[in-house]
């Protein structure tokens, strides 16, 4: 979706718990999360790379100036909200980079999310230690 005022694209982002409202622009390839460089706030360079896959492989890591607003989960679950987001604002930029991105498997939605605790249970799926006797 394309901002008038503003003139960026905005694209939305979610993974377990974790949701990254992402607008991409024309620009010199800076990337800004929640108002601070995404070294800073991403903190690993694990989660920055894989934050930022979507444009190295779609050969456009100094052509766009990213923003990204996060909330909710923690910060794996949030790189990985801004991985979604910037692959479907980069489609909705440019449709011939969809294939690349498709390939790469960063359009998929990872729907996994963490089990909920059974009453009677110690956790989701285990039990308490068994005793015959």
């Amino acid at each position: 979706m394309l901002d008038t005022k503003t003139n960026e694209i905005v694209a939305l982002g979610r993974r377990k718990r974790a949701t990254a409202r992402v607008r991409i622009r024309p620009g010199g390839g800076k990337v800004v999360v929640n108002g601070q460089p995404v070294d800073d706030y991403l903190a690993r360079e694990t989660l920055v790379k894989m934050a930022l896959q979507p444009l190295v492989v779609a050969g456009l890591r100094e052509s766009f100036d990213v923003r990204a607003i996060c909330a909710g989960g923690g910060l794996a679950g949030q790189a990985d909200a801004i991985r979604l987001g910037i692959a479907r604002a980069l489609c909705e930029n440019d449709e011939n980079i969809r294939p690349a991105l498709r390939a790469a498997g960063l359009l998929t939605r990872d729907a996994r999310e963490v089990e909920r605790k059974k009453y009677g249970r110690p956790g989701a799926r285990k039990r308490f230690q068994f005793s015959k006797r």
